[in-house]
């Protein structure tokens, strides 16, 4: 007989039947969960050597082809080079941050002694976030200065492409056969 449902222990209502739990909560009465087991270290290199290698430098590579191509297509069909520049400063000001953080946290040698502590890396990690943000800022703000008879839509529609690179470089990532 179906029960009425309530609330569990964490506030999501109960299923009123077997076949309703099995299909939202993944579970059944009396089935037990897998047991944990760790890998070896042979098929943790092993899992290790099958998944792609990421590099940030690749990453801050494409943003600024990215950035570089939208400016000359921008440059290209307008005619207008204030705009094509409006376009190219806000790629800019993606790429350069980014790669800021990326030297920081790749290239010296106080990330490589940090590198093998989890807290102190991640401290490192977000040190540099920090000052890609600030660095952002400070170019966005100090745009109109630098950018003569400056496009904001140009601006932002080049920081738009330039920050989408994230997105699809994951989505390749992806997608790449291992």
């Amino acid at each position: 007989m179906p029960t009425m449902p309530g609330p569990d222990k964490d506030g999501a209502p109960l299923p009123v039947d077997q076949a309703e739990a099995k299909a939202v909560h993944g579970w059944e009465d009396g089935e037990q969960e897998p047991e944990f087991k760790p890998l070896t270290r042979e098929q943790a290199q092993q899992w290790r050597a099958g998944q792609p290698e990421l590099s940030v430098w690749r990453l801050v590579g494409v943003q600024v082809l990215v950035g570089v191509l939208s400016g000359l297509l921008v440059w290209l069909f307008s005619r207008q080079m204030s705009l094509a520049l409006s376009v190219l400063f806000g790629a800019a000001s993606v790429f350069i941050p980014t790669a800021l953080m990326a030297y920081g946290l790749t290239s010296g040698a106080l990330s490589r002694l940090m590198s093998g502590y989890a807290r102190a890396s991640f401290a490192s990690f977000l040190l540099w976030e920090g000052v890609k943000v600030l660095l952002v800022v400070a170019m966005l703000w100090s745009s109109p200065a630098l950018v003569p008879d400056l496009s904001w839509l140009g601006l932002l529609a080049g920081l738009v492409l330039t920050l989408k690179v994230y997105w699809f470089g994951l989505w390749f990532q992806v997608r790449r056969p291992h």
